[in-house]
Order: structure tokens, then C-alpha cells, then sequence
């Protein structure tokens, strides 16, 4: 009796072949590990140190790392470099997830129309998303983000609009796979329509592909905030990100290169953070492989 319970218990997701395999993928565990390391530090950092990022004292300007209590040194100002990374972390991480969401909601939404519809609909967004990568992303990032007045929440859209074009690809590529799987036919025999048909049986089987793009465009959306707010057009001070950190250092970089050195670290370690990830779970999701 208790073998037959034991068999018939639903097996834990953490036993999953694809846990399992991205398990052991040890450059995604080492992504995971840091990029936990840097989210707990720039949510409770703040509360741990002995100045805010707005705390200005004019006697300790430039003093470099691991001095007094100024871990990481002092900016042009006074400030505290470390309160600062931590409080641009949080504006950056937030910038870019939420930019990973609207492009992947929007790209998941034309990708599905596209890919299941076909016809000259198909057509019609595809030439669209087509039309949008035809222009240099960094131009026309620069364009809306000069056009248009920075704040958080602008840079997160300009992000989003100049990124959801990759994700719309991907799901219209996995969406023309599986619209003629015998799911899809049944569901249509049983007269289900179009959009039950979308968005409640092709898009739970097509979530692979896009939560591996959705973890990529995070590392994207990093680097390209960082770019526009190193140019000026981004996120404007005294609100604190990586990219503006990077923007008023570089004049010191003889002088004082940990200003520049510790923010282009933090950028650095998220990113290939992220881009290992993806590369995990990529690995873990491929139905494909038949590896355990």
C-alpha cells in the first residue's frame, strides 16, 4: 500500500529533468549566485551603511576605496560610492526588468498574431518588425530618448520599444511549429477559437523559447540604459544609475578610476550574470536534447 502511495504521489517539481539540467549547468549557478548577491545587496545595502547616497561631505571628496567608513571611496562631492551603487542598482535592475516586460509582452503578442494567423496579417508584422530592425538599434534609441523627457519610467519604454523586435521573432518562428500539432487540430475540430487557440494552447507550449529570450533582453536592457544615461539622455542625477555613475566619472579616470572601475564592474557582473542564465536555461528547456 505504501509503495503504491509512493507511486502515485505526484512527483516534486525540483526533481524535474529540466531543474535537473539546469542544475548542472554551473556557469547558470554561478549567474544565479551573483545576481543574488547583487539584488540582496542593493535592497538592503542602503539600510546597512553608515551614509546615504545623498549624503554630501565635502572634507572626504575623492577619497579612494576602503577609507574610514567610505568602503568604496568617495565621488567628486563626498558622497558615499557605495550608498550610490547600491541605490543605482535598484534604478537599473528596475529600469531593465521592467523593460524585459512590456518588450516581452509586446513581442509575445505580435510573435503569437503573426505565427498563427499567417496570411497577409503574418505578413503585415512581420514587415513591420522587420522595418524596425532595419534601423540601427543605438540610433534609434538615442532618437526617442533625445525626443522625449528622461525619467525612469520613459527610459524603461524607449528600452522596451527598441527591444521587443527579437522576442516578437523567436515566438513567430516557435508559434509556425506547433499551429499545426495535433493539439492545435483538435482544437480547432472541437470549435475552440483563434484566441482560446493562442493564448491558452499554443502559448503555455511555446513558453520556453521565450522565458530564455526574456532573460537575455535583462542583460540587454542593463546595457542599453546604461549606454543612454552614459550619454545623458537616460536616467538625470542626483536619482543615481549605473549609466550616470559611469557619465560623471569619466573625467576622473586618471585621477580617480575606482568612480569608474566599480560601477562598470557591477554592469559587468549583471550582465554576464543574466547571459549565463539564459545560456542554462536554454540548455534546460530544450526539448530536443535528450541528455538527463
Amino acid at each position: 500500500m505504501t509503495a503504491l502511495a509512493a507511486n502515485a504521489e505526484p512527483s516534486r517539481w525540483w526533481r524535474s529533468r529540466t531543474v535537473r539540467r539546469f542544475t548542472s549547468h554551473h556557469l547558470a549557478l554561478l549567474g544565479v549566485a551573483m545576481i543574488a548577491v547583487l539584488t540582496l545587496a542593493c535592497v538592503f545595502g542602503p539600510h546597512l551603511l553608515p551614509y546615504d547616497s545623498l549624503y554630501i561631505d565635502l572634507r572626504a571628496r575623492f577619497s579612494p576605496p576602503l577609507t574610514g567608513d567610505h568602503y568604496l571611496g568617495t565621488d567628486p562631492l563626498g558622497r558615499d560610492v557605495a550608498a550610490r551603487l547600491f541605490m543605482a542598482g535598484r534604478t537599473s535592475l528596475l529600469v531593465a526588468f521592467s523593460a524585459m516586460l512590456l518588450s516581452t509582452l509586446i513581442g509575445t503578442f505580435v510573435g503569437v498574431i503573426a505565427g498563427y494567423r499567417g496570411g497577409w496579417i503574418g505578413a503585415a508584422l512581420m514587415r513591420t518588425v522587420d522595418g524596425f530592425l532595419s534601423f540601427p538599434s543605438i540610433f534609434l534609441l538615442l532618437a526617442l530618448a533625445a525626443a522625449l523627457k528622461p525619467s525612469p519610467a520613459m527610459v524603461t519604454v524607449i528600452v522596451a520599444v527598441t527591444s521587443w523586435m527579437e522576442v516578437a521573432r523567436i515566438v513567430e518562428a516557435e508559434v509556425r511549429s506547433l499551429r499545426e500539432r495535433e493539439f492545435v487540430l483538435a482544437g480547432r475540430m472541437l470549435g475552440l477559437s483563434g484566441t482560446h487557440i493562442m493564448f491558452r494552447e499554443i502559448l503555455p507550449n511555446a513558453m520556453g523559447p521565450i522565458i530564455v529570450a526574456a532573460t537575455l533582453t535583462v542583460a540587454r536592457a542593463i546595457l542599453l540604459e546604461a549606454y543612454i544615461s552614459f550619454l545623458g539622455y537616460g536616467i538625470q542625477p542626483p536619482l543615481p544609475s549605473w549609466g550616470n555613475m559611469l557619465e560623471g566619472a569619466q573625467q576622473y579616470l586618471d585621477s580617480a578610476p575606482w568612480l569608474a572601475i566599480i560601477p562598470g564592474a557591477a554592469i559587468t557582473m549583471a550582465v554576464t550574470s543574466f547571459n549565463f542564465i539564459g545560456d542554462g536555461l536554454r540548455d534546460a528547456l530544450d526539448v530536443r536534447d535528450d541528455r538527463v
